[in-house]
C-alpha cells in the first residue's frame, strides 16, 4: 500500500483548480511517459545464464513479472484518470457543497440550499470483460499502481485541509453476490487503508449500507474497482439485481465511479437490463481479448517474453518458434508465459538447452491441463474464423486502400486524418472518394453543382432506366477500370 503526503500542482482545467482532491493527484502523462511507466522488463543477465542449473531454474519465477502494455492499457488508464477528476470536481472539501454531502444523506438533508448549491453526483460507470488469462487484473494493478492508495492532507493552497484521501478500492464480487458480503469487503479494505482499527459491521442490511456511506463521504473514495464480476452469473434469483441495485446507488447518490472487471459472461447479464448496461459503460467499456497475431499485438509480447531465456544458450526467436508458441497459447498471455516458463524448467540441467518447436509443446502440455479444454475451444473458434470466406470486393479494397495510401494523404473536413467510424454513413469511409466527398459536404454551393438534378426521377420513367444513365455519363458499368 502505497501512502503519499499530498504535493499540490495547478490542476489543468480552470473548473477543477482550487479543489485539493484533484491537485493532489499524480501529473497527467504524455502517451509515451505513460507508457515507460505502465512497462516493466524483468532483468536476465549472461552472468545469471552461467550460473548452475538449479539456481536458473529459480529465476523462471520473473517471466510472471513481465509487463507489456497493449493500447488497451491507454485507453483504460486514461478512463480511470477521467472518472477520478470527474467524480472529485464536486467534492472540493472547501465547498459548503460538500459539507452538506458529507453531514446529510440525499433523504435527509435539510431544505436550506447551500450558497454554492446542493451536491450533484458525477460518477461513472466503466467495465473491462475478457477471458480468463488475457491480463485484465494485472492490467488494472498497472494502471491503478500509478496512483497511490491513500494521499494524506495537511494543508492545501487554501489553507488546513487534515484528510486522508483514499484515492482508489478494489475488492473482489462476493461468491454468493450479496450486498452484505460486498459491504463487509469495502469496510475490511477502507479500514486497512485508512490505518484505523477494524469497524464493527452494523447488524442490519440498512444500517450496514449506511454506515459504508458515511466511511466512503469521510474518506473521500476516488473509485471503487470490483473485480470477478462474473459472479453474478452464479447468484440466486435476485442477488444479481440487488448487488447491482446497491451499486448503482453509491454512482447515483454518492457520486463515486465504478470499474467493474469481470469474464465474458458478465456483458450477457449487463445486456438483460438497459439501465444496468448504461450506467456500467458510461465511463468506458473495454474488451480485452487475446493477443492478435497480425495486427502485431503478438509480436510485441512474444518478443520481450523470449529475451526470458535462462538455458545456458540462447535460442534466436524464429517465425516457426513464434507460431508455435502462438499456436499453443492461441494469444493468451498467461498460458504463453507458463507454457515458456515450463519449456525452460524442462530442459534446463539437460545436455541441449535449445528451445524447439517440440520443446514447446512439452512445456504445454505440463503447463496446460485444466484450462486445456478450454484454450482448445478458443483456437476452434479461431480456425473456423481462418475459413470463413473473404469477399473479394473487400481484399480488393484493401489492397487499393494500401497503395492509394502512399500516394496521397486521406482528406477530412479541415485537412485532417480520414477517420473511419464503421456504421457512420455521414462521413467518407474510402480514401478514393474522400477529397470528393468531403469537398461536397461542406459546400456552401452544393446545388449549384448539380448539373442536372432531375436526371434520376427522368430515369425512372423510363423504359430502360440504366441506358438512360449510361447514355447521361452517370452510371459505371466498370468501376475497376474507370477508378484504376
Amino acid at each position: 500500500m502505497r501512502v503519499v503526503k499530498a504535493q499540490y500542482q495547478t490542476a489543468l482545467l480552470p473548473e477543477h483548480r482550487e479543489n485539493p482532491l484533484i491537485e493532489a493527484l499524480p501529473a497527467k502523462l504524455q502517451d509515451d511517459e505513460l507508457i515507460e511507466g505502465l512497462r516493466f522488463y524483468p532483468d536476465c543477465s549472461a552472468e545469471e545464464r552461467e550460473k548452475e542449473a538449479f539456481e536458473r531454474v529459480e529465476y523462471l519465477t520473473r517471466l510472471k513479472e513481465l509487463r507489456q502494455p497493449q493500447l488497451v492499457h491507454l485507453d483504460v488508464f486514461r478512463a480511470v484518470e477521467r472518472a477520478l477528476k470527474e467524480g472529485y470536481s464536486t467534492k472540493n472539501p472547501h465547498s459548503p457543497t460538500t459539507m452538506n454531502y458529507l453531514h446529510y444523506s440525499l433523504d435527509e438533508r435539510p431544505e436550506i440550499e447551500p450558497r454554492t448549491g446542493f451536491f450533484k453526483p458525477r460518477g461513472s460507470g466503466i467495465t473491462v470483460i475478457g477471458e480468463s488469462g488475457v491480463g485484465k487484473t494485472s492490467m488494472l494493478e498497472q494502471v491503478l499502481g500509478y496512483f497511490p492508495d491513500v494521499i494524506v492532507h495537511e494543508e492545501s493552497s487554501t489553507g488546513l485541509l487534515p484528510l486522508r484521501q483514499v484515492v482508489w478500492l478494489k475488492v473482489d464480487c462476493p461468491d454468493d453476490s450479496s450486498v452484505k458480503g460486498l459491504c463487509h469487503r469495502i469496510l475490511e479494505e477502507l479500514d486497512r487503508k485508512l490505518g484505523v482499527n477494524p469497524t464493527k459491521p452494523a447488524s442490519t442490511i440498512a444500517l450496514l449500507i449506511s454506515q459504508i456511506e458515511a466511511k466512503i463521504k469521510s474518506s473521500f473514495l476516488g473509485i471503487l474497482v470490483i473485480d470477478e464480476m462474473q459472479n453474478l452469473n452464479l447468484a440466486k434469483s435476485g442477488g444479481s439485481d440487488r448487488l447491482l441495485g446497491f451499486l448503482h446507488n453509491l454512482v447515483n447518490n454518492l457520486g463515486i465511479p465504478l470499474l467493474f472487471c469481470a469474464n465474458p459472461p458478465f456483458d450477457e447479464l449487463l445486456s438483460k437490463s438497459l439501465k444496468a448496461a448504461r450506467r456500467a459503460e458510461s465511463g468506458g467499456y473495454f474488451d480485452v481479448n487475446l493477443l492478435g497475431q497480425r495486427n502485431g499485438e503478438w509480436e510485441l509480447f512474444v518478443e520481450e517474453l523470449w529475451e526470458l531465456q535462462w538455458t545456458n544458450v540462447v535460442t534466436p526467436l524464429t517465425e516457426a518458434l513464434s507460431n508455435k508458441l502462438y499456436e499453443l497459447s492461441v494469444g493468451n498471455m498467461d498460458l504463453a508465459v507458463r507454457t515458456f516458463r515450463e519449456a525452460q524448467q524442462v530442459i534446463i540441467g539437460s545436455l541441449d538447452e535449445r528451445l524447439t518447436e517440440e520443446v514447446l509443446e512439452k512445456g504445454a502440455s505440463i503447463a496446460i491441463r485444466a484450462s486445456k479444454s478450454a484454450r482448445d475451444e478458443l483456437a476452434h473458434v479461431k480456425k473456423l474464423n481462418l475459413l470463413k470466406r473473404k469477399k473479394k470486393a473487400k481484399a480488393e479494397r484493401s489492397e487499393e486502400t494500401k497503395a492509394n495510401s502512399s500516394k496521397k494523404a486521406a482528406v477530412a473536413a479541415m485537412d485532417g486524418k480520414l477517420v473511419q467510424i464503421p456504421g457512420d454513413l455521414s462521413r467518407a469511409h474510402h480514401p478514393e472518394f474522400a477529397d470528393m466527398l468531403t469537398a461536397l459536404q461542406h459546400a456552401d454551393d452544393l446545388y449549384e453543382q448539380i448539373p442536372d438534378p432531375d436526371l434520376i426521377q427522368r430515369a425512372s420513367e423510363e423504359d430502360d432506366p440504366l441506358d438512360s444513365l449510361r447514355k447521361a455519363g452517370v452510371f459505371c458499368e466498370d468501376p475497376l477500370k474507370v477508378f484504376a
